[in-house]
Order: structure tokens, then sequence, then C-alpha cells
């Protein structure tokens, strides 16, 4: 058997939150494919988890699973103890793990608005506050989030998606400006409709009143695989950025 060619990202650890399934596994495979070590992360299915570990040992990689909610801070801090003690150490991070839901705003009780902005909000500052001070230490480090098309064009009963969403690109442009002095890039990802299984909480998929001019919906490699641009050497000056893949369903102002 050939030994594997080491990838730009050789050496590199990498968490990715909500990694058991759709986007969040086709990054770490994607990661793990440049070299990167990958934690795959779940909070329920942990089968799930462990089938994409085995995916990237199977091609080569190192990965280990860690359950783990994001909004628990101790949790998150384990997470991330364990990265280091498999790794070495936290130089990428990747903010996927959300859930969405659809309700009209009116029926919609402060409990399911919570949980949704909670997860994407609070879960990215917890990751974010117990990974830095190791990409610090390195000098080097990515961190990804991943927002939506949904905050930028609108869409009805998903005002907590949208406003969960839209808060990461406030936080990605702060912790971007703060730690750039330390050779760390911060961007968000907004992929548009994507190809993913939903769980039944999702509800239906929303149709969209922005049709993509390439038309059909995207899949999750292409996220991933803008996921793994940004971790690249080449992409070392891009910062604080709002990056869209969604087909040209939203093309700015």
């Amino acid at each position: 058997m050939a030994q594997k060619k080491a990838g730009p990202l050789a050496g590199k650890a990498a968490i990715v939150t909500g990694s058991a399934r759709n986007i969040g596994r086709a990054t770490a495979l994607a990661l793990a494919a440049d070299g990167a070590s990958i934690v795959v992360n779940a909070v329920q299915d942990k089968a799930a988890a462990k089938k994409v570990a085995g995916e990237v040992e199977a091609a080569g990689g190192k990965a280990i699973v860690q359950m783990a909610d994001v909004t628990d801070r101790k949790a998150v801090d384990a997470m991330v103890k364990a990265a280091v003690k498999a790794f070495g150490g936290v130089d990428i991070l990747v903010c996927n793990a959300s859930q969405r839901g659809q309700k009209p705003f009116l029926e919609m009780t402060f409990e399911e608005w919570s949980k949704v902005v909670n997860i994407s909000l609070d879960g990215s500052f917890h990751l974010a506050q117990a990974c830095l001070p190791h990409m610090i230490k390195r000098g080097w480090g990515r961190i990804i989030t991943l927002g939506g098309i949904s905050c930028h064009i609108g869409t009805p009963n998903r005002v907590h998606n949208l406003v969960s969403k839209a808060g990461l690109v406030g936080f990605t442009r702060g912790v971007a400006m703060e730690f750039a002095a330390h050779n760390i890039t911060v961007n968000c990802i907004s992929p548009g409709f994507i190809n993913t299984a939903r769980p039944a909480s999702a509800g239906a998929r929303p149709t969209p009143k922005v049709q993509s001019p390439v038309g059909r919906m995207g899949e999750p490699a292409e996220i991933a695989a803008m996921v793994r641009y940004l971790c690249t050497p080449e992409a070392a000056y891009i910062t604080g950025q709002t990056l869209h893949v969604n087909g040209g369903m939203y093309l700015g102002s």
C-alpha cells in the first residue's frame, strides 16, 4: 500500500461540530483528505459519528469521536481537552452545529426561540473561547462559522433561524478583527439550499422565494470545499468575510 502523501493541513487538528452527517460529515472528510486530524462531534447519534470517524481512518487519516452539546461549556472544554490530548492542539474550528425549526412567529415559544439561537451563538462563543488559546499558542488558526442564506433574503416562519445565522455574521467579524494579529482567520460560509437529510424537527423544506440561477440544489461536498479552501495557506488573506455558496441565489448589494 502506497504511503499517503502529506496534504496542506498535515499536522493540523480540526474540531468539526455537528459532523455526524450532512455538511459536517462532508467537511470532516474534506479536511481529513488534506491531512488534518479530526474531532468528529455529535450530540445524540454516536453510531453515526463513529461511522464518520471510521471513514476518515479508512482513508488513512486520524479521528476521534466526542459527544458534546455545544451549549454546555463543560462539555465543550472536555472536547477541546480531548483534542489536545489526542492531537497536541486545536488549529481549526468549524462551528457547524445548529438546529433548524419552522414555526410562525406568533406561535413560537421562547424555549423554541432560545434553543435555536443558543446552539448557534452560545455554542460558537463557548467553542471559540475554548479553542483560541491553543491557536494563539501555535501562532496559526482557522475558525469557520456556518451561516445561511435565509438571514440575507428572509424566510417566513423561521425568525429564530434567521436571527441565529445573522448573529454569526457579527460574531465572525468581531473575532476576526480581534485575533488577526495572531495569524488566525475567521470567516462565515453562507450556504444556499443544500441537499441534506432533514430531521423531523426542521419541518418541511421551505420553498425559496428566490430560485438558484444554476437550476439545482447544492451538495454538502460543495460547502465542504469552501471550508477546506479557507483552511489552506492560499486563503490566509481572507478574514472577517461572509462567503456565499448558493448557486447565485443571493448576489449581495
